[in-house]
């Protein structure tokens, strides 16, 4: 691997492996949508095997059955997407790392070797403990020249090794949960939820990784000025974050279908969830279960927060526009406000078009970047914030002599 410059302690080269780490991640994420929207995420029952095959053994026959294409390739991407990252922390962590994780690739196959001979449920976990310990230990074998980057990029690294691992055994889990019917559906979905929660998680994590170990950073730290509308910027992130979480909980409730016609709701600005009312909704729909007055409300709540988020980013824009041309703050302004009206306008078409699988899924790819420029602008808050109260430090001017030497 490529050494650091002696400038910038960091690779280019370091900096760009990590930005294709963000785009396959998105690219994880929105397969993963796309895996939810049409419903088949238990297309292939077994876990971490497929149909009992290695998981890149499955025959590309088998892969054009039903929505196996979609949930193969969604664990085959992930699987790229974990070595990734494992090579991602091997190289901003530098040759110190190496210790670090051989002992951690080691923990692991020793515990999958300890899960083997337990119920007989936990045998995809130790499979999957073996894989990425392997895996693990085989990047701790790879020599690197290069010492250690800056403290932060190398300690989000080490988060997005602990998150990638626990994010592919949260999805696992959700197989077997659902396949050995514990819990029921309720099961799966809990965990299927939380495996998308940390997706977006996952997703912004790796974003800012990428931004601390690219040449701007250094920049926003530089720039002393105060920064308006700052409250404007945290808050319209929190919503964002919110509105993927209800978006989340719609998708593995099926309840985007809940009402289908806008700006009113069956007529109504609030529709009635009285049984008569859901009992008449439920005739309407083809192809729905029953409605419930929960996906009616949550529905409606991810309307009431799409309009928060959006005018809240747009006051974050307003803010912005106080920069001069080219401040970061001014571009990420520009970005977000670009990005929500987009996400605004995907939501609307998403309800028009009967959620269509490929309109939802651009839903949330949009969402997620949405998210991930909120959480940049949140960061060049926070740097120009230090910047402009950090106090140089005094340094006395020599007093000039009082009387000139005489020739």
């Amino acid at each position: 691997m490529e050494r650091s410059t002696p400038s910038s302690g960091i690779s280019p080269w370091l900096f760009r492996y990590s930005v294709l780490v963000a785009v396959a991640t998105l690219g994880l994420v929105c397969i993963g949508g796309l895996v939810t929207s049409k419903g088949v995420g238990m297309a292939v029952p077994d876990w971490p095997t497929s149909f009992g095959y290695s998981m890149f053994a499955l025959p590309i026959s088998m892969w054009m059955t039903g929505g196996v294409f979609h949930e193969h390739t969604h664990r085959v991407w992930a699987s790229g997407v974990g070595l990734l990252v494992v090579l991602l922390t091997r190289w901003t962590a530098g040759h110190a790392s190496r210790r670090p994780l051989a002992w951690i690739g080691l923990t692991e196959v020793l515990g999958g070797l300890a899960l083997m001979g337990v119920n007989p449920l936990w045998r995809g976990e130790a499979h999957f403990l073996l894989g990425i310990g392997g895996v693990v230990l085989a990047a701790a074998a790879i020599p690197v020249r290069n010492g250690p980057a800056p403290a932060l990029p190398v300690r989000l690294a080490w988060a997005a090794l602990v998150l990638v691992q626990v994010q592919g055994s949260l999805g696992g889990l959700r197989v077997v949960l659902d396949s050995w019917a514990i819990g029921g559906t309720t099961g799966g979905v809990v965990f299927g939820m939380i495996h998308g929660c940390l997706g977006q998680m996952f997703l912004a994590l790796v974003a800012c990784l990428a931004l601390s170990l690219s040449p701007w950073l250094s920049l926003w730290g530089r720039i002393r000025c105060e920064v308006p509308g700052a409250r404007w910027v945290f808050l319209g992130t929190a919503l964002v974050f919110g509105q993927l979480l209800v978006g989340l909980w719609m998708r593995h409730q099926h309840a985007g279908l809940a009402i289908p016609d806008l700006p009113l709701a069956y007529g109504q600005w609030w529709p009635r969830t009285d049984p008569e009312s859901l009992v008449r909704y439920s005739s309407r729909r083809e192809g729905v279960d029953v409605i419930t007055a929960l996906q009616v409300h949550m529905h409606m709540v991810h309307r009431l927060q799409a309009i928060l988020a959006f005018g809240t980013i747009v006051m974050a824009f307003r803010a912005s526009r106080h920069h001069p041309g080219g401040h970061p703050l001014r571009r990420l302004g520009s970005a977000w406000i670009i990005l929500v009206g987009a996400q605004f306008g995907l939501g609307i078409f998403t309800v028009l078009t009967d959620r269509a699988a490929d309109v939802a899924t651009a839903h949330v790819a949009v969402g997620s970047l949405t998210l991930v420029v909120g959480c940049w602008s949140c960061w060049a808050v926070l740097a120009h914030q230090i910047a402009s109260r950090r106090v140089e430090p005094f340094v006395p001017v020599p007093s000039l002599p009082q009387t000139l030497p005489v020739q």
